[in-house]
């Protein structure tokens, strides 16, 4: 059965697909996490640590560390959250701009290769049955 596979296809095809896109991103001389986090600071600039923790897919003292390296680098600073003392914002710096633009430019290029040949409707209805299951999955998630 097809959906037997499914969770491990997409699971394989992200990896593949972030793999892929850090191989072309190796000029830059980022890593993978970094440019990961660049991308979703870039979507939501001032993300808590924990939520950025969350969205990236890693630890929250692995992250820690990572951010501790990126503000050393000049990527990215850390505040004092508005609304929880305890807690650190993450916002972008004006270094991190430049590179967003050429992270981006570089995923366009690498989707529009890899979709090349799909009808726009098919990848539209992929879009969208995958939302379906992320949503199913936040909503089982505590």
């Amino acid at each position: 059965m097809a959906e037997d596979n499914l969770g491990i296809l997409v699971g394989e095809t992200a990896r593949l697909w972030r793999y892929a896109l850090d191989q072309r991103l190796q000029p830059l001389g980022l890593s993978q996490a970094k440019w990961l986090v660049l991308l979703h600071l870039s979507r939501e600039n001032g993300l808590m640590q924990k939520q950025l923790a969350r969205r990236v897919g890693i630890e929250p003292p692995t992250l820690a560390n990572l951010l501790d390296r990126m503000a050393d680098d000049g990527w990215i600073t850390r505040r004092e959250s508005n609304r929880d003392r305890r807690s650190k914002t993450v916002q972008l710096t004006p270094k991190s701009l430049e590179v967003i633009k050429q992270i981006r430019a570089t995923g366009a290029r690498l989707r529009r290769e890899l979709l090349a040949g799909i009808p726009p409707k098919d990848i539209e209805r992929c879009a969208a049955v995958l939302a379906h299951i992320k949503g199913a999955v936040e909503r089982v998630l505590p």
